[in-house]
């Protein structure tokens, strides 16, 4: 049995499918199921039902576990050795959403590779509560997000402070009758009476910018029209700039969504209060933590 099996089975038990799972290694998949049926004769245990989908038996259950905690032993393993070695080099997965990963990780990754050329920077991307779970299954290093709070195992670490703010178009407000004006402080404040007649375009309940935008509709008493839904904040923004809606959108992903004479073209309202929230890294508590992801860590503090 070697390192490769181990990880051919975990992959091909979570595409269950020969062909997606071989894509993804990118191996035949005549070599797979040679890696499979090999593992199978060594426990003398047929570990998957070849059918579509394909499925794991009990034995296949009871292997995925001991793989999975392998191969999370074997990367421990070769991330200390690396770092008695001094010879740093391998995969930092790092889990971010995919409009907050366009704004911060460009600069930084460059930066950090400067410094660590043989560390390839993998990102993966998800919603908030998705790279949580990519934490906890071991399936990523680092993880970027909201943490309302720390889930077990987990160390935290501060980034920065995200922001909340209103956007909304001149378009939108002509048509809707608003006085910008006269009601910017009432809005600032998270009363948000004055646009019940505006429609609205949302990130989903899921979101942290869509949850945050309803639950303010909601103390508002404000029962919106919501004409798009999303959880991509770019088509959110760019749905808002050509007047179809109100968005809510965190202030620092805008210029990364948006070009300067869209901007232009929208107001931006911060809240006085209760719309921003602490963006942290995330980690597995271990018993050694490699050095590379406190130095990456370091590094996205320090340019903050």
């Amino acid at each position: 049995m070697n390192f490769d099996s181990l990880e051919y089975f975990s992959v091909l038990a979570r595409e269950r499918s020969f062909t997606r799972a071989a894509e993804s290694l990118h191996i035949t998949q005549q070599s797979l199921s040679s890696h499979i049926a090999g593992l199978e004769k060594e426990l003398n245990c047929q570990l998957v039902v070849r059918r579509i989908p394909l499925e794991l038996t009990y034995a296949g259950q009871t292997f995925l576990s001991y793989a999975e905690e392998l191969r999370r032993t074997q990367r421990a393993m070769q991330q200390e050795f690396c770092d008695i070695s001094k010879n740093q080099k391998g995969e930092l997965r790092v889990g971010i959403a995919f409009t907050r990963g366009r704004a911060v990780m460009p600069r930084l990754i460059a930066s950090f590779q400067q410094k660590y050329p043989n560390v390839e920077v993998t990102l993966m991307e998800g919603s908030n509560d998705a790279l949580q779970k990519l934490l906890a299954d071991g399936d990523i290093d680092l993880a970027v997000a909201h943490f309302p709070k720390a889930p077990p195992e987990v160390e935290l670490r501060d980034f920065y402070e995200e922001h909340i703010v209103l956007c909304l178009s001149d378009t939108l407000l002509t048509r809707c009758g608003v006085d910008l004006a006269a009601h910017e402080a009432e809005l600032r404040s998270g009363d948000l009476r004055a646009l019940r007649d505006c429609p609205f375009v949302l990130g989903r309940a899921s979101d942290i910018g869509g949850r945050i935008g309803r639950e303010l509709l909601r103390r508002s008493g404000v029962k919106p029209t919501i004409k798009a839904t999303s959880e991509n904040i770019e088509t959110l923004l760019a749905l808002c700039e050509l007047g179809a809606g109100v968005c809510f959108s965190p202030e620092n992903l805008i210029r990364t969504a948006l070009s300067d004479a869209q901007i232009r073209r929208l107001h931006l309202l911060r809240f006085d209060s209760g719309a921003s929230y602490p963006i942290r890294f995330g980690y597995l508590r271990r018993s050694y933590q490699w050095s590379v992801i406190d130095e990456f860590i370091r590094a996205a503090q320090a340019q903050v």
